[in-house]
């Protein structure tokens, strides 16, 4: 394996496969490596014939968090903590707003800004060795807006308050009891996310960048702001190839073949 610290591996055309790369801190994230994930995503978000993102771990682990080994350098005033923060929500909002399909696949440590990334993925998949926690009353530390209305999207209001206020670690099947994961992979892991992703490679390309770009707004509150975005979204979508493609297949009974146009 590569010692880069963000890998990048194309599965199959149609599914990128992201792996976070730092096994000796079980994949904790620097605040280069929130930059490299932030640009991947990016460049990924644009690629036209990815249809899902994968998001996952070297060596066992998803993420211990934030690289807490640096925050003496980084983070030593407000200041300097105000301007990681942003950093930080620029790479959330890089993987949230990445107008594919994306896709958290978690075993080992998931922890801390590593629920951060996690969160910010469409959906989450956890093998059952999975284990969550978020320390920020262990360290001192806030989690930011953002994040924590992730986090309370996801679980609830008494949920989001339990994990906050102690915490604690929580396993896979809390998680899911929660409403923090989607899946608990009954098998290896890796073959739940091929079957999750099976389910949206063939799938309209413009019809889920649309309802992500309408569901992200309508969580965060911005439909105004978003609202001509939406509506040339809705507009393109209505006048493309993929439209035409979609009513003659269900016409003439078979499966579509949307090439995102």
């Amino acid at each position: 394996m590569s010692d880069a610290p963000i890998l990048v591996n194309r599965e199959s055309p149609a599914m990128a496969v992201v792996t976070i790369n730092n096994p000796a801190r079980r994949n904790a994230v620097s605040l280069e490596m929130w930059r490299g994930l932030r640009q991947t995503f990016i460049e990924l978000g644009g690629d036209a014939d990815i249809r899902t993102i994968v998001l996952t771990g070297a060596a066992g682990h998803f993420c211990a968090g934030a690289d807490i080994s640096e925050f003496a350098e980084v983070r030593s005033t407000a200041e300097d903590g105000a301007r990681y923060e942003r950093e930080v929500d620029e790479t959330t909002l890089a993987i949230m707003d990445a107008p594919k399909a994306t896709i958290a696949a978690i075993e080992g440590y998931c922890m801390g800004g590593g629920c951060a990334l996690a969160m910010a993925c469409d959906f989450r998949l956890a093998a059952p060795s999975a284990n969550f926690g978020i320390p920020a009353a262990r360290l001192g530390t806030l989690y930011n807006i953002l994040d924590l209305g992730n986090l309370h999207a996801l679980v609830g209001l008494a949920n989001a308050k339990r994990i906050m206020y102690t915490g604690e670690p929580f396993d896979a099947e809390e998680a899911y009891r929660m409403g923090f994961v989607d899946q608990v992979a009954q098998g290896a892991l890796e073959d739940a996310v091929h079957a999750f992703t099976a389910l949206l490679d063939h799938k309209a390309p413009l019809t889920i960048a649309g309802s992500k770009l309408t569901l992200n707004a309508l969580s965060r509150g911005e439909i105004e702001a978003k609202r001509a975005e939406i509506e040339r979204a809705t507009d393109i979508a209505m006048e493309s190839a993929d439209y035409r493609e979609g009513v003659r297949a269900f016409m003439e009974k078979r499966k579509p073949r949307f090439k995102g146009v």
